[in-house]
């Protein structure tokens, strides 16, 4: 997985090829708190820099620095999936919301 833990805070790397340099972007964010280097130690700085310049603004703005959510999100899927999600929910004597939370579930412990 592409994802770099920088101080408690996650952030989902990926490479440039326009200036050939690794990109990271923080996760869980109000706004973009982005940065570029050409290695994991060289990300690691940018990142710790670009998170502190982020939350010093939000401090100063007094902007809460992280999203919020829910819990509740909209899936669009094929029909074909959706009937049949709905039949294997049945089957197991579930909700399609509990089959939906247990895949999400395993998908991100599998991650």
């Amino acid at each position: 997985m592409n994802v770099l833990d920088i101080d408690g805070h996650k952030a989902v790397i990926s490479f440039d090829p326009e200036t050939e340099l690794f990109r990271g972007e923080f996760l869980g964010l109000n706004g973009g708190a982005d940065f570029y280097a050409d290695s994991v130690d060289g990300l690691r700085q940018e990142g710790r820099v670009s998170l502190d310049a982020f939350l010093d603004t939000c401090r100063a703005r007094g902007i809460v620095p992280y999203r919020s959510f829910s819990g509740k999100f909209n899936v669009r899927i094929p029909e074909q999936l959706h009937a049949e999600a709905v039949q294997v929910a049945a089957a197991r004597g579930i909700s399609l919301n509990d089959l939906v939370r247990e895949a999400l579930a395993q998908a991100v412990q599998d991650s």
